[in-house]
């Protein structure tokens, strides 16, 4: 009985030494310094299921393509108010951030309300195929949980929603 006590003291403690390690930045990692549009694509997948890409099968040599796939956003009006729409939405998204809002292109970075990860995402209007594409990773780790799938799925039912009224 003492025994499961120290054990959960421990757990306990460790608990709040990551939450403080989280609260203090040091789960951040660090802002990536290759996003944009590069040859009409952006970045490829992460190397770990942490990420999802519209343009994943462009890179059919990357281990992750295919579960690193996510349908583009189609457009909601022309390219401009399309971008302005999905701006709108993630203004109002908790711990969204944006960076970099361009005519067609926009870098947001989400962070975590508790231990302060950040995610990067990306939308950009592709005039070739006429519609934006999106790719969200998280900077560390392997595993999100889902996170920036649900986090651009939930942006694309918001849309489609904005695009039946």
């Amino acid at each position: 009985m003492i025994a499961l006590k120290w054990f959960l003291v421990l757990i306990l403690i460790l608990v709040i030494v990551a939450i403080l390690a989280g609260q203090l930045g040091m789960f951040k990692g660090v802002a990536p310094n290759d996003l944009g549009i590069v040859e009409g694509r952006l970045k490829l997948p992460a190397d770990t299921p942490n990420s999802v890409s519209s343009q994943a099968d462009l890179y059919p040599n990357h281990p992750q393509h295919n579960y690193a796939r996510i349908e583009p956003l189609p457009l909601v009006g022309d390219s401009k108010s399309t971008l302005s729409k999905i701006k709108a939405i993630i203004e109002l998204m908790p711990g969204s951030q944006i960076i970099t809002n361009q005519e067609n292109y926009l870098y947001v970075q989400f962070t975590t309300r508790v231990m302060k990860f950040v995610d990067d995402a990306e939308f950009w209007f592709d005039p070739q195929s006429n519609v934006v594409q999106v790719r969200s990773a998280s900077r560390l780790g392997k595993s999100d949980l889902g996170v920036n799938r649900q986090r651009i799925e939930w942006i694309r039912k918001q849309l489609e929603e904005i695009s039946l009224k």
